[in-house]
């Protein structure tokens, strides 16, 4: 849910970086962006199921049918405070990748600047500028 929020931003700041810097091809240039995205969040969750996989313990009776009742004891792997900071750095890490990446394609390919912060991250405030602007009531107010 999380990385779906962030296509969304990450589409739309694209999409007002290529306009502002008056680019061609501004929807190919976000479909292109959304997919580089997905993929690098894509592999990065496969990465981490596999770590998961990799550092869980499989206790006796743990891989029982699905017919049985009765709880199941996650043993081992993640649990107490490491076990949350893990957790978020796997949910966390792949949106925040895939963010990244964008961020270094639309520099370096699109707008061919060179790699600096400003640079790569320029754009993200006046973007959630312009949502927050787009909230308010433009209408007048007369009856």
């Amino acid at each position: 849910m999380i990385g779906g929020m962030m296509i969304i931003l990450v589409s739309v700041w694209v999409y007002q970086s290529l306009m502002r810097a008056k680019k061609d091809n501004v929807m190919m240039w976000v479909g292109a962006c959304a997919a580089l995205f997905f993929a690098v969040q894509f592999l990065l969750v496969d990465v981490n199921i596999a770590i998961m996989e990799g550092v869980k313990e499989d206790p006796a009776g743990y891989a029982r049918d699905l017919t049985s009742i009765g709880d199941r004891k996650n043993e081992g792997g993640f649990q107490g405070f490491s076990g949350v900071m893990m957790s978020l750095f796997f949910e966390l890490f792949p949106p925040i990748a895939g963010f990244v990446a964008v961020a270094v394609l639309k520099t370096l390919v699109i707008l061919k600047q060179p790699l600096t912060l400003g640079n790569l991250f320029g754009g993200v405030k006046e973007m959630f500028v312009s949502i927050k602007d787009s909230f308010k009531a433009t209408g007048n107010s007369s009856n």
